[in-house]
């Protein structure tokens, strides 16, 4: 037995755990606002190809009217966009799309003719009854003419319609209406000044992919 007492050993002390670094607010800020626009960016993407499927495709069909957004008229002629619009719609109603069009669209500020009258004229010039036109003459823009047509539409009981506008104007004519409680049918036209360039094109759809964001967020806060 030897003369010394054993050393009683001392217990190890565990390593000190990293010291976890607070982000500063700074930080925690920015990583909010790339998510946002990461989000934004993505919606955007999303409103856009939306836009250009519709726009693309022509849903035209059997309805109780064909309607058609108004567009620049001068002096009662109708402009470039708004003919381009009414050539679509005769031809639909030609072919027995539907007996009945709806001219919709107020006046500018100074103007002398509405562009939903401006419409209904010349559709009666070139052909369709008198009777079978409703122009609809108020609306300064596409949510306003929309929400006044469709009481008329219902007035009527015409239940459908097939909506006559620009290609990439399609997407939310469309829902607006639906909105309104009428089944609607794209059928967008294929010629015109939203057609003429890809340039064109590219500056519709950037501007009605916004619209329609717009509308959708605006109508669910609402």
């Amino acid at each position: 037995m030897g003369s010394g007492a054993a050393t009683a050993s001392r217990p190890s002390t565990p390593p000190a755990a990293p010291s976890r670094r607070r982000r500063s607010p700074l930080r925690l800020v920015l990583g909010a606002l790339v998510a946002l626009l990461a989000v934004a960016v993505a919606l955007f993407v999303w409103s856009a190809a939306l836009v250009v499927t519709h726009g693309r495709a022509d849903d035209a069909r059997g309805a109780d009217t064909v309607v058609v957004l108004g567009a620049a008229q001068f002096n009662g002629t109708p402009g470039p966009y708004l003919l381009a619009r009414l050539e679509h719609a005769l031809a639909l109603y030609q072919s027995g799309t539907a007996t009945k069009v709806v001219t919709v669209g107020g006046k500018q500020p100074g103007d002398t003719y509405t562009e939903g009258g401006s419409g209904r004229d010349w559709l009666v010039r070139h052909g369709v009854p008198a009777g079978d036109v409703v122009a609809v003459e108020k609306g300064r823009d596409t949510l306003q003419s929309v929400q006044l047509a469709a009481p008329v539409l219902s007035a009527h009981h015409w239940t459908s319609a097939v909506v006559v506008t620009d290609r990439w104007h399609e997407l939310r004519s469309t829902t607006m209406l639906a909105d309104q409680g009428i089944t609607a049918y794209g059928s967008p036209t294929t010629t015109g000044p939203s057609v003429a360039s890809p340039a064109a094109d590219a500056k519709y759809v950037v501007r009605e992919a916004a619209a329609y964001l717009y509308y959708r967020f605006h109508r669910a806060l609402s």
